[in-house]
């Protein structure tokens, strides 16, 4: 059952009135020297201008996104093996048109929040994906360094290093990271004993972004209310945002900090009571930054089955090793 949320028709209009007068200056141009994937990058999305693409079958967000990442993720072994010590497994191989929750082949997807505003009930579209931490630790906890923050601000886990161990999910305060078993380097070295398949999520397009281009679902959104520039600039037009229709700023804090920035005419702790939350469906809610390696959740992160590292730390060591030659090359 949704909780009702009371905000006033006047501050709601005022909102979405002072947003529209920004115009179209919130969907920035990626700059040359952004083009050239030099200096920070940061993106704002605009709950006063997202409608949910309500006309159409699925937001085009989320068909743009499914288009351009068709094919990323190999088609699963059967059987898939069930690793020890849980026995279970994350098979979405079968349900990948799945677009009302983050997936391991759904990076995107829009949440929908109903509120009473004076007599009037209004519908808040929220579009969720990774937010790019400025200080991830699902990228500084990863065993196997698949997981890597580019200087651009994009975060992104690299597929043919992941071992699939959720490491990254679990201090993630939002969850976004999902897997899919039975794909992924884990199947050459202990299957059973080391790893789960891979780890998937948005990667902020970092290879659009490479050839200068901008993400597939700010370049499909038909509203406009996605927006990517340099993360000064950014960061700028939000608080400006923020301050012209009195709303309200997600993102600038939350778990430290993070290069996706959410503007509202309502107050988070208020979609976030009436947003449906549970796996690969994140809250709202302020987050502080999850420390690890400083209390028993970090240390639990950090731990793996000591046969399973001892068995495949060779082969483990390798990979991780060639990645990171190859990070150093792209960057």
């Amino acid at each position: 059952m949704e909780t009702k949320i009371n905000l006033t028709r006047r501050r709601f209009l005022k909102s979405v009135t002072a947003a529209a007068m920004i115009g179209t200056a919130g969907a920035l141009s990626v700059p040359r020297t952004a083009e050239a994937g030099e200096g920070k990058l940061a993106t704002i999305i605009d709950l006063t201008k997202c409608n949910g693409c309500v006309d159409r079958e699925r937001p085009a967000c989320i068909t743009a996104c499914k288009t351009i990442k068709t094919g990323r993720i190999p088609e699963p072994v059967d059987p898939i093996p069930l690793p020890f010590p849980t026995r279970k497994i994350e098979d979405w191989s079968k349900k990948k048109e799945v677009g009302s929750r983050l997936t391991p082949y759904n990076l995107i997807y829009v949440q929908k929040a109903e509120v009473d505003i004076g007599s009037d009930k209004k519908t808040v579209f929220i579009p969720r994906r990774c937010m790019h931490c400025d200080n991830p630790a699902c990228a500084t906890l990863c065993p196997f360094a698949a997981n890597h923050k580019f200087e651009n601000g994009a975060v992104v886990i690299d597929q043919e290093a992941c071992f699939g161990g959720a490491k990254c999910k679990t201090v993630c305060p939002w969850e976004i990271p999902q897997r899919q078993s039975g794909v992924g380097v884990y199947l050459k070295v202990l299957p059973t004993l080391m790893g789960n398949g891979v780890m998937v999520k948005c990667d902020l397009c970092s290879d659009r972004l490479k050839e200068g281009k901008t993400p597939a679902c700010i370049e499909a959104c038909p509203q406009k209310a996605m927006s990517i520039g340099p993360r000064s600039e950014i960061y700028a037009k939000a608080e400006e945002l923020t301050k012209r229709i009195g709303g309200y700023l997600y993102g600038k804090s939350e778990n430290g900090g993070t290069s996706t920035l959410y503007v509202s005419p309502v107050p988070f702790d208020r979609l976030d009571a009436v947003i449906r939350k549970g796996p690969g469906e994140p809250g709202l809610g302020a987050v502080k930054r999850r420390m690890a390696g400083t209390d028993t959740m970090g240390k639990a992160v950090l731990a793996a089955p000591a046969i399973g590292i001892a068995a495949g730390v060779a082969g483990a060591f390798a990979l991780v090793s060639k990645r990171k030659d190859r990070i150093k090359k792209e960057e």
